[in-house]
């Protein structure tokens, strides 16, 4: 059976979720910017203007069966993320639901940012939530309501909690290479297997209300900026502690908040869902960026 899914804010993941569903499925794109649609019609699906936070430019947006609100506040401040993640989730669940033909089910876009500090203990989907910052707050606020409006319209919402996204464009190896490399642990997941997740919550049907979605092997820092160093033959990076990090008087109390934050995700709920990840560890991932970082 073909379905229309709609991916709201259809930029990084979203533009490789349509990617993976437009052979079997009607896809249609949704951002709010020229280079966004210009950036969907390349990829090969539909792409309609339109903002979430605009419940009359919606109306553009045909009717679907699966909506995903992947929309993003543009790395802007809690006031920001709050009109994108919670006021526009919801008005955009309050419109296509309020429609003669209303999607099934969402699937909603979170972070795993809103564990808070766990001192790198492992977290999962049954780990309470600490949010730390305003930002993380409102992400956790955005969560509550992908879980209970559409079910209070008759449909079904489901969080895909996402780790630090990675992959084309986004390999950041320079980074970690000159370092200096604060410690703590690293979560990650390509950006293919975040799409494939949530492609993998739609397709196969599960109900779950939450799937933290992150790869194998969380990895120290450290490590992992020393092994990108071994691959890529060059010397290992200069290192520091938290502390030696947090000593930097320019630092904003976000960034120092999160600097102490450490915590290892768990993917056993995912994997035991059936999905098969195309790069299970960083090991994988980063297997192209290496590659082009040599030749260069």
């Amino acid at each position: 059976m073909t379905e229309r899914v709609a991916i709201l804010g259809c930029g990084y993941v979203g533009i490789e979720l349509g990617r993976q569903l437009h052979d079997d499925h009607e896809v249609v794109g949704v951002r709010r910017s020229d280079d966004g649609i210009v950036a969907i019609e390349d990829a090969g699906f539909e792409a309609v203007r339109a903002d979430v936070t605009d419940p009359e430019s919606l109306s553009a947006v045909p009717d679907a069966d699966w909506l995903v609100f992947a929309a993003s506040s543009g790395g802007r401040g809690a006031e920001a993320a709050r009109e994108v993640y919670v006021e526009g989730l919801r008005t955009a669940i309050d419109h296509f639901w309020s429609r003669a033909d209303p999607p099934e089910r969402l699937v909603y876009t979170s972070s795993t940012g809103v564990y808070g500090d766990h001192d790198g203990a492992w977290v999962d989907e049954e780990t309470p939530l600490d949010p730390q910052t305003e930002k993380t707050e409102v992400l956790a606020e955005a969560e509550r309501v992908a879980r209970e409006r559409p079910v209070e319209h008759g449909g079904h919402g489901s969080v895909a909690r996402f780790a630090g996204l990675y992959g084309p464009d986004r390999y950041r190896l320079e980074r970690y290479l000159e370092g200096p490399v604060t410690a703590g642990y690293l979560n990650m997941v390509h950006r293919a297997d975040a799409a494939g997740a949530v492609r993998h919550l739609l397709t196969e049907d599960h109900r779950e209300e939450v799937v933290l979605v992150v790869d194998d092997e969380p990895v120290e820092k450290w490590a992992f900026a020393d092994w990108l160093a071994e691959q890529c033959d060059v010397p290992f990076p200069p290192k520091q502690t938290t502390e030696e990090r947090l000593a930097d008087d320019s630092l904003s109390e976000t960034a120092k908040r999160r600097i102490q934050t450490s915590k290892r995700c768990s993917n056993d709920q995912l994997r035991e869902l059936g999905y098969k990840f195309e790069y299970p560890t960083f090991r994988e991932g980063y297997r192209d960026a290496i590659r082009e970082y040599q030749q260069n």
